[in-house]
C-alpha cells in the first residue's frame, strides 16, 4: 500500500501481512454486500430515504474494498477473498433482512372444515381476517385472507397449524394496502403493539 505525503514527493510504502489483507478484503466485502442487499430490499419495500442513507455507507465501503483489491491485483488470494466475501455477503444480508422482517404479508388459508373457530381465534389475537365459503375438488371449504406484519408471520403459521394442522397456507407480499378496518393502525405502525 502506498501513501503520498502532500507537499513532498516521497512515497511511503506500508507493508501489510498478505493474510491480514485477505481477511480485510473478505470482511469488507461481506459488509458491503450485506448493505447492498439490505438497501435493495428497503428500496423495493418503499423505505426510500433509509435506503438512500444505507447506500451512502455502502458506497464508501465498496470503494475502500475495491481499492484494496486493485492496488494488489498481482496477488490472486485477494481476488479470491473478494469473490468469497461477495458470496458470503449475499447470505449475511439475506439473514439480516429476515431478522428485520420489513413490511407485511398476506396469508391465504383454506381449511377443509367450515367453522368459525379459526377465524375467531385469529381475530382474538388481533389479526384482520376476511373469511368466506369456498368450494374445492373434494367439497366445501373455508377460505381466509389475513394481512400481518412479517415479523409475526411465524406466530401466525403456528396458530393456524395448532387449530387446523391440515390447513392449506399460501403467503405473498402485498404491493399496496388500502382500506380495511385496521389500515390506519398499519400506517401509524401501531398494529400489534
Amino acid at each position: 500500500m502506498k501513501f503520498n505525503c502532500s507537499g513532498n514527493e516521497r512515497v511511503y510504502e506500508l507493508e501489510i501481512n498478505p493474510w491480514l489483507m485477505v481477511i480485510i478484503i473478505f470482511s469488507i466485502n461481506i459488509v458491503y454486500v450485506s448493505f447492498f442487499t439490505i438497501r435493495m430490499i428497503m428500496t423495493l419495500k418503499g423505505y426510500r430515504y433509509l435506503a438512500a442513507m444505507v447506500s451512502m455507507v455502502e458506497t464508501v465501503i465498496y470503494i475502500v474494498g475495491l481499492g484494496l483489491v486493485l492496488d494488489n491485483l498481482d496477488q490472486i488470494q485477494n481476488l479470491i477473498a473478494y469473490a468469497i466475501g461477495y458470496g458470503s455477503g449475499v447470505i449475511v444480508g439475506s439473514k439480516i433482512e429476515e431478522k428485520m422482517a420489513l413490511g407485511y404479508i398476506t396469508v391465504n388459508v383454506i381449511t377443509s372444515e367450515r367453522s368459525q373457530e379459526l377465524p375467531k381465534a385469529l381475530r382474538t389475537k388481533g389479526y384482520g381476517v376476511t373469511d368466506w365459503a369456498a368450494n374445492g375438488m373434494d367439497g366445501d371449504r373455508q377460505s381466509m385472507q389475513i394481512l400481518t406484519p412479517r415479523k409475526l408471520e411465524l406466530k401466525l403459521y403456528a396458530t393456524i397449524k395448532e387449530i387446523d394442522p391440515k390447513a392449506f397456507i399460501i403467503a405473498y407480499e402485498p404491493k399496496t394496502i388500502h382500506g380495511g378496518f385496521w389500515v390506519k393502525q398499519v400506517r401509524k405502525g401501531k398494529l400489534f403493539k
